[in-house]
């Protein structure tokens, strides 16, 4: 393993010893206790571009990006100028702000199912409320998610989930009644045929379909050619909707997201992350038809008193502001595949199984010698050699998510030296761990 001489992590160490006292797990997200990679986690101090520094002042090349929000980069500062000025208006006002008004203007224009958008307060939220709106607007109660999805902590959506379901290993969650859950089927991503017998076994009971059209919360996992497009005809065809989960590839796999990328337009959207710039915000929008039955203007009831942010919304207009600058896409892809391909050939060369992939900013690896199409694939993946992996990158000043089944993140503030020396860090990691 490399070495350990220079990589002092003494204050993380007291201050997560400390946390576990005072937090469930010492942590306020599971993934973050790193149980799966092992050791304790860093404790951040700061963050400024594609850097962090914790307590210790150990500093790190980042591909979490605070889970994909920090596409310009960290604390950019005419994110952190905006803010500035929006402090000084006041930090919430449970009221409507024309940044609200701004922000929606925005989101609209650019995905295109998007007609009417409701701000909530993250993506937890945006898929609870989308969910009870899939079943107010089609009148069924049952669902259909993909295993290794994962779409927040709500009861219905704790079957077969992703994200630190997965990442700890967790069965579904003690807490959720078998009632509630006994409306949510599950089938293989992307396996039509699946999707498609659980229709002709439930006829006329399926509200809809939801899915992360780039699986993200199992780690990287792309959709196969033609399985959009399969699901938006089998959904019309059954009366059911079909809902696009882009919290995470929202604004980040193209400016549009992925039903702009992939051209299949879903009813409805969920979104979260990136259109908060970092700060703390999700989304649900779609048809004007189905949104006119949100409260007030309709009898689906949600409601939020911190939706709508000014500092979240002031945050969101200026990151998208930043990615309507031209050659941003290009150079996420540039600079990702850049990424992936050096990780996967030294991998190779140094005698490991490894697949894996990006589109735009978001990537993943897997170390396995087949390729990924589903949850049951990823599972294959030797955990354990990924765990030594994730510790000899953050030993070699590298951040990488804490778990096999996570993707990753690059932003427009990584540059082609740090992609070199993510890549020559991990040779120098993969040479000394048994193939």
């Amino acid at each position: 393993m490399v070495s350990t001489n220079s990589f002092n992590t003494t204050k993380s160490e007291e201050i997560f010893t400390a946390a576990q006292k005072l937090m469930p797990g010492g942590v306020s997200s599971p993934v973050r206790a790193f149980k799966s990679v092992g050791g304790q986690p860093i404790v951040f101090d700061r963050v400024k571009g594609a850097y962090i520094w914790d307590v210790d002042g150990n500093q790190y090349i980042d591909y979490v990006g605070t889970w994909g929000p920090a596409i310009c980069g960290h604390t950019h500062p005419e994110v952190i100028n905006a803010l500035k000025e929006a402090l000084d208006k006041g930090t919430s006002f449970g009221a409507p702000s024309v940044q609200e008004n701004i922000l929606a203007e925005m989101v609209i224009d650019a995905v295109p199912s998007i007609e009417m958008v409701r701000f909530v307060n993250s993506g937890t939220e945006a898929c609870m409320s989308v969910l009870r709106l899939m079943r107010a607007y089609t009148g069924r109660d049952k669902i259909i998610k993909f295993e290794g999805c994962y779409h927040g902590h709500a009861d219905m959506f704790l079957v077969k989930a992703g994200s630190g379901v997965a990442t700890l290993g967790l069965p579904d969650s003690p807490g959720v009644p078998k009632t509630t859950t006994n409306n949510t089927l599950t089938a293989p991503y992307n396996d039509l045929e699946a999707v498609k017998a659980l229709f002709a076994q439930n006829p006329g009971e399926i509200a809809g379909v939801i899915l992360e059209p780039v699986v993200g919360n199992a780690g990287f996992i792309p959709p196969e050619a033609g399985f959009l497009e399969g699901l938006r005809v089998l959904t019309q065809e059954n009366g059911a909707l079909l809902v696009f989960d882009e919290v995470m590839t929202g604004f980040r796999i193209a400016y549009g997201g992925a039903q702009e990328k992939f051209r299949v337009t879903p009813d409805l959207t969920t979104l979260g992350k990136v259109i908060g710039g970092g700060l703390p915000v999700g989304a649900y929008g779609g048809k004007a038809e189905i949104m006119s039955l949100v409260a007030p203007a309709g009898p689906m009831y949600q409601a939020g008193t911190l939706s709508g942010n000014p500092l979240a919304m002031t945050a969101g207009i200026k990151t998208l502001e930043l990615l309507q600058k031209p050659g941003t896409y290009a150079y996420l892809e540039q600079i990702t595949k850049q990424l992936i391909d050096g990780l996967l050939q030294v991998a190779q060369e140094t005698g490991h199984a490894v697949t894996g992939g990006n589109i735009s900013g978001m990537f993943g690896m897997f170390f396995t010698n087949q390729v990924v199409h589903n949850y049951e694939e990823a599972k294959t993946s030797d955990t354990t050699k990924f765990g030594r992996f994730h510790r000899g990158m953050l030993e070699k000043g590298i951040y990488l998510a804490p778990s096999q089944f996570e993707a990753g993140f690059t932003s427009l503030a990584h540059t082609e030296e740090d992609v070199q020396k993510t890549i020559a860090a991990a040779k120098e990691v993969l040479k000394d761990l048994p193939a």
